[in-house]
């Protein structure tokens, strides 16, 4: 049986490294992003690491306002402890924290774990018309010319 996954919300235990090499090199939605995006990101995010003798092996962050609407993103586990709970057990640690209770929505996007999902209650938009986004998948390629602070507003 495999050991039981600690799970924390202090930002101080975050492995940032592992973090940026993952979302950058392994995951299929932020190849290539900058170490810069992925910092900012993690402050402005409630974050979820997952230990295992105190080295992190999984990751989870929340966009939130705390009140009313929340964005699950950023969801991994290492491919060599996969297989063994720990996206179960991430899922249940971020969706039972009392900062996310009482949303009106919690939203997320996935082209692979949808019956993970489904078992914490996650369904199809329920009026997906309703939806619109603004997508940039090319956002972290090397070419692709970022805004800068300086530029007009």
């Amino acid at each position: 049986m495999s050991p039981a996954l600690d799970i924390s919300t202090d930002p101080a235990r975050l492995d940032v490294d592992l973090i940026h090499r993952f979302l950058s090199e392994q995951s299929t939605w932020a190849q290539g992003i900058p170490r810069a995006t992925v910092e900012r990101s993690i402050a402005h995010s409630l974050c979820f690491g997952g230990y295992l003798d105190g080295a992190q092996v999984a990751f989870a962050r929340v966009v939130t306002d705390r009140a009313t609407f929340a964005y699950l993103v950023d969801v991994f586990v290492l491919p060599r402890q996969r297989g063994r709970g720990h996206s179960k057990a991430l899922m249940a640690a971020v969706l039972a924290h009392p900062e996310l209770q009482g949303l009106r929505r919690f939203s997320l996007a996935t082209s692979t774990a949808h019956g993970l999902y489904a078992q914490f209650g996650f369904t199809a938009p329920a009026r997906p018309q309703t939806l619109m986004e603004r997508l940039r998948p090319d956002a972290y390629a090397p070419d692709v010319v970022q805004p800068s602070d300086s530029a007009p507003r």
